[in-house]
């Protein structure tokens, strides 16, 4: 059940990345980059993680025309991450552009291509954010749902999506299509920032492939005991 953990290594620099790494290395599945630590540290701290033989998302969410993204997705090959993501709202053409040109890369440069997901409604949004705030008719289960739809016909493996959207997901697109879940608090966590959360073994009993687990583990005092209680907790009795 371990390998089903990705840490978020929300932190501000490669040290702190590298010495979270080496210590729960053994102890989940592999890590995820994002915004926060890759905009501060660049592409080597993606070389340096990657190196660690662990799985490794980079979490960017890429969103732009097309061309944009394709170039971006490029860019990104080569530094070794095995899950990159877009965002769905980019649309079909901006998703399908990202999947070719990983594909294309990752031929030329003769390395596997990196699974490619699309991220859905991010887990700090709610309905009334999406009807009051951004205008969206639909609710947000169907535009999640939509989106995936979207992604799937783009060619992309999976999708990124709150713990509360997987069984539709699941349901709908079958057991093949990949769900990497944030959101997921441990029993007795704080919620923060996110609104759609659920702990890790409800998600991963709803279908989710992956978890991906920040703050609750990375700003403990000890971050190896509490991975080591989030896998006794899946694993259950």
């Amino acid at each position: 059940m371990k390998e089903r953990i990705l840490v978020a290594l929300d932190v501000d620099s490669t040290g702190e990345a590298v010495a979270l790494a080496e210590a729960l290395r053994d102890e989940v599945g592999g890590f995820k980059i994002g915004m926060r630590l890759f905009y501060r540290e660049g592409p080597e701290v993606v070389r340096r993680l990657g190196g660690m033989g662990r799985r490794l998302f980079l979490d960017l969410k890429l969103h732009d025309i097309p061309q944009t993204v394709a170039h971006g997705v490029r860019g990104l090959i080569g530094l070794g991450a095995d899950i990159i993501n877009v965002h769905a709202s980019g649309g079909l053409t901006m998703m399908r552009a990202a999947k070719e040109a990983a594909q294309d890369e990752a031929q030329r440069l003769g390395m596997p291509a990196p699974v490619i997901l699309a991220v859905t409604v991010l887990t700090s949004l709610e309905q009334q954010n999406l009807s009051r705030e951004l205008g969206f008719g639909q609710s947000l289960e169907e535009t999640v749902i939509s989106w995936a739809g979207l992604a799937k016909a783009a060619g992309l493996d999976g999708v990124v999506a709150s713990p509360l959207e997987i069984a539709a997901l699941r349901s709908t697109y079958g057991p093949d299509f990949l769900i990497v879940t944030p959101g997921i608090r441990p029993a007795g966590s704080a919620v923060q920032d996110q609104k759609r959360t659920m702990t890790p073994a409800q998600a991963l009993a709803r279908g989710a492939d992956y978890l991906v687990i920040g703050r609750p583990i990375t700003a403990a005092p000890d971050p190896v005991r509490v991975a080591r209680a989030i896998v006794r907790e899946i694993q259950g009795p």
